[in-house]
């Protein structure tokens, strides 16, 4: 094997340092900074897109909240305008049930209007037919005749004693 030739060991050396700075020269100047501008590009990239990822973070945050917020003010609402129609409609029955009350009062008045007037008319008659009752008894029993007048007294006297 000619590398281990310690007569050509020098010359390979030095051949191997001209190739060995040769290839670093052009490795320096044109690989390497065409890499080095990649990298660059892409550690760029990557920053834009976490910033444009916080900025879409911070944006669906705002939404999210301003979700929310509508969403509590429906509710509120909706809470209002239940509480308003539950007031409309004790309101209204409040009403209807005073206007009930107070048509069953003026029925339940005239009812007893009606009564009233029906009884008198009843003890107007009772007093009449037991007048009429009595003056026949009494002519019956003792044979004379008792009047109208003196009949319907006694009847009265009876019914206080009553």
């Amino acid at each position: 094997m000619p590398q281990f030739d310690p007569a050509i060991f020098s010359p390979l050396l030095v051949w191997l340092v001209v190739t060995f700075v040769a290839l670093y020269v052009l490795m320096s100047k044109f690989a390497l900074p065409k890499v080095a501008t990649i990298i660059d590009q892409r550690s760029e990239r990557i920053e834009g897109n976490l910033a444009k990822a916080e900025q879409l973070k911070s944006d669906a945050a705002a939404v999210l909240a301003a979700y929310e917020k509508a969403i509590a003010d429906a509710k509120a609402q909706a809470q209002a305008e239940l509480a308003k129609a539950a007031a409309e409609i004790a309101a209204e029955t409040a009403r209807r049930e005073a206007d009930f009350a107070k048509r069953l009062g003026e029925q339940t008045r005239a009812a007893e209007g009606r009564i009233k007037s029906a009884q008198a008319d009843a003890m107007a008659q009772v007093r009449a037919i037991a007048s009429d009752l009595a003056a026949g008894i009494a002519t019956k029993l003792t044979g004379a005749s008792v009047d109208q007048a003196s009949a319907g007294a006694a009847v009265e006297a009876a019914i206080k004693e009553r």
